[in-house]
């Protein structure tokens, strides 16, 4: 087994650190750094990882990692693993993903039952509460350094730059992120706007810009109410792929926003048909009807604060019925139910995960 270099100041086996890095800027580097002062070995779990790229979480988890390593340099990179975690929206599942995580990678890289582990971490707001629930690793509370940017504004600076006439103008708004991010980030950056995915990606954050400016003149911030439709027969899964922002081209199950005089079931079926043309009697949906369950992440949805409630039909082994796609899906389709972890990168917001909960697709331990 290779011996890992030790870090002059080591006081834990390992430090952990949890965070999006989308993209890693300065104040990540410095708690970065912080972690490596702290332990000889540094895991770094990737969040938000195995999903499709979205403005919210543009860059892969392998890229991700990429940016981290150029980062801290070849010395301090060899003593870093990588954890990428997908989102559970399910904290109590997360956590135990996280501790599975970890327990996999000290195990193989270290010879000893309880390693002293700490975990640095920032307090930013309420979501930061997880960091409260990995007892009995030691956490240490990290203050943020004045100037310190969000990861959102660098985005916003980011997708912001498409609209600039050239690549030299292009450039020279990047080059206002300079303050900010690691030379090696902002390097990244520069290389990726010429790749396909940023011309996507940048019309999906204009359009959901536009989404938010026009809510922003409500009198409180808007809370939306949507439905969705997990309709399982034979071994399959009633999917559409999206043809309006956001979330163009990706995979969703039929929904949208509940009707005023509808209940949500009334509004599940009304989306489902409007959607996939899926004709069916109402006592057969009634009697296919085998749960329902209500996914109100704060994060769950890209044009804010959503909550959808889910029901899941079970047809049975009949054979599949017609369906056709309707304006609002590119196309609509059964898909086998064993097909769809490989598929979880194409997947819309929080989708694969309501299909996850259903149909148990994923290990509860495992990332």
């Amino acid at each position: 087994m290779r011996t890992q270099p030790e870090s002059p100041a080591a006081t834990h086996d390992a430090a952990l650190f949890i965070g999006r890095f989308q993209p890693l800027h300065n104040g990540h580097l410095a708690l970065l750094r912080q972690a490596l002062a702290t332990a000889p070995q540094v895991i770094v779990v990737l969040g938000s990882s195995f999903q499709a790229r979205t403005p919210k979480n543009p860059f892969t988890w392998e890229e991700r990692a990429e940016l981290i390593r150029l980062a801290v340099g070849e010395a301090d990179a060899a003593r870093i693993q990588f954890l990428p975690l997908r989102d559970f929206y399910d904290e109590t599942r997360w956590v135990a993903a996280v501790k599975a995580g970890v327990a996999r990678l000290l195990a193989t890289a270290e010879d000893r039952k309880s390693p002293s582990i700490a975990l640095i971490g920032h307090f930013k707001d309420a979501t930061s509460s997880y960091l409260r629930r990995f007892e009995p690793w030691q956490l240490i509370a990290a203050e943020r350094a004045p100037g310190t940017p969000d990861a959102k504004q660098v985005r916003d600076a980011f997708f912001a730059s498409a609209d600039s006439a050239s690549d030299a103008d292009r450039n020279a708004a990047l080059g206002a992120l300079t303050a900010v991010l690691p030379a090696s980030t902002l390097a990244f950056l520069r290389s990726w706007t010429a790749l396909p995915f940023f011309a996507a990606l940048a019309g999906e954050w204009t359009a959901l810009k536009r989404y938010h400016e026009a809510w922003s003149k409500a009198p409180y911030p808007p809370v939306f109410v949507t439905v969705d439709a997990v309709v399982q027969c034979a071994d399959h899964v009633l999917l559409i792929r999206r043809a309006h922002p956001p979330g163009v081209g990706l995979l969703a199950v039929p929904g949208g926003f509940i009707e005023q005089r509808e209940t949500a079931y009334q509004s599940t079926l009304r989306e489902l048909t409007e959607e996939t043309h899926l004709h069916l009697l109402d006592t057969t949906m009634q009697q296919a009807l085998k749960a329902s369950a209500v996914f109100d992440h704060p994060d769950r949805s890209q044009r804010g604060r959503t909550i959808t409630h889910a029901h899941h039909f079970d047809l049975g082994d009949r054979e599949l019925p017609e369906v056709c796609a309707d304006d609002d899906a590119q196309s609509v389709a059964w898909v086998p139910i064993a097909d769809l972890i490989s598929m979880e990168d194409q997947f819309h917001d929080d989708h694969f995960h309501m299909l996850d909960h259903f149909l148990g697709l994923t290990d509860a331990d495992q990332a």
